[in-house]
């Protein structure tokens, strides 16, 4: 079942009406871990081989509703019954993120994502960081803002001034939609102010990455050397202007080809696109297929990167999973990312499934269930550092993002040191 209609589903009852259902709700727990857990031999052995420094969350969402200050803002929709979609998928990330009603209503909403966002870092190396994400509104084809069709806007400024506050836990990407008459203007801004990479999620954000509207800003990410990290895919977490074939991976064809690094997120692993090489109305094959497309263009080594934030839920592993671990020359070239807080959304994942189809075991899959109640952030982590398909699994590197997103790092593009 598709993630928005199992949320829709549950739309009318409201999260209260499902705090009797286990598996539904993030029960929430303190993010320390009991030391049966943090000392468990899996818990200890999964940063192993990895450099902290360069251990890199690079899929950390902002959310709040603003009570904080200016910066942040929701559409409405969210919190309304009459769209009860949009409204139970808001409070099933709310839950995700432990921000409780009571917070809510006490104006706290914003202060208290941020403080279970610490807590939960406080599981990783103290040189690791976490890059969180801002979140530009949609606009139409004349530069003109439309919240309207907006799901929600986190500011780069919000996002940049938590960064300074936290510098020792976050780092930061910023959000510019292409469309505005001030983006490379902004993009300047941005990186002064110390972003590491640009967030487009397109099929919400009304972008055609095909464009030549967006050339301008192809060209000034290219010259700057920052990365475009660009959903791919499917959308069906944020719905916004909902415009679902702007996730087609083979339209980042364009900002390649302006010699712009680009980072899939997801790797298109959701959906179906049109096969544009045969024409505009190609047939509808897997966007996964068409992402392997690219990646095995040698034209776009070094520059064309795949993310694998979301690639071990319920309705992506299976064939992606397996490719993704197997195809070990793609491992320079992959990225991790956690899309918190999706995986404190516990029906979006089923350990019940990767183990039926042998990607962990099942005392795998017991300790990643208890971590997951105190840690989604590192109940992510530690299961895709234990997936595996037959004796492949991500190479550590894939988990030292920096690589690609620390352009201070003084590496080869791709590459780690020895």
């Amino acid at each position: 079942m598709r993630r928005r209609r199992f949320l829709a589903a549950l739309g009318g009852l409201g999260l209260a009406g499902c705090q009797g259902w286990p598996g539904l709700l993030n029960p929430c727990r303190p993010a320390v871990l009991p030391a049966s857990l943090a000392d468990h031999a899996l818990t200890q052995q999964v940063f192993d081989g990895l450099r902290p420094d360069y251990l890199w969350d690079g899929h950390v969402h902002l959310l709040g509703l603003g009570d904080s200050g200016p910066g942040v803002w929701i559409n409405p929709a969210l919190r309304k019954l009459a769209h009860p979609v949009q409204r139970a998928q808001f409070r099933f990330y709310l839950n995700a993120s432990c921000v409780t009603q009571e917070q809510v209503k006490q104006g706290r909403a914003d202060q208290s994502f941020l403080e279970r966002l610490l807590a939960l870092k406080q599981a990783f190396p103290a040189a690791s960081r976490f890059m969180l994400l801002a979140f530009d509104y949609s606009y139409d084809e004349t530069g003109r803002r439309r919240p309207d069709l907006s799901a929600f806007y986190v500011s780069n400024d919000y996002a940049a001034r938590v960064h300074r506050e936290h510098p020792g836990d976050f780092e930061w990407i910023a959000s510019i939609h292409p469309y505005r008459e001030d983006a490379v203007e902004a993009l300047h801004r941005a990186i002064r102010a110390g972003a590491r990479a640009v967030k487009w999620l397109p099929p919400a954000m009304g972008i055609d990455p095909g464009d030549k509207l967006c050339d301008p800003f192809y060209e000034a990410l290219a010259r700057a050397d920052i990365p475009l990290l660009i959903h791919t895919g499917d959308e069906h977490a944020v719905r916004g202007s909902d415009q679902q074939d702007f996730g087609n991976p083979l339209l980042l064809r364009r900002p390649l080809e302006h010699g712009a690094r680009v980072v899939a997120a997801h790797c298109a692993s959701l959906g179906k696109g049109r096969d544009l090489d045969q024409g505009p109305s190609g047939p509808l094959i897997d966007n996964f297929s068409l992402f392997e497309r690219l990646m095995k263009d040698p034209r776009h080594e070094g520059r064309l990167f795949g993310e694998i934030s979301a690639v071990t839920q319920r309705n992506r592993a299976g064939r992606v999973l397996k490719t993704l671990l197997e195809t070990d020359e793609w491992h320079d070239r992959l990225v991790n990312g956690s899309d918190y807080p999706l995986p404190g959304v516990l029906p979006v994942f089923s350990l019940r499934k990767l183990v039926r189809e042998q990607f962990i075991d099942g005392a795998a899959a017991s300790v990643l269930t208890e971590i997951r109640r105190h840690n989604p952030i590192l109940f992510d982590f530690m299961l895709k550092r234990l997936a595996r398909s037959g004796n492949k699994r991500f190479s550590p590197r894939v988990f030292e993002s920096r690589r690609v997103y620390g352009r201070s790092a003084g590496l080869p593009i791709g590459k780690t040191r020895s």
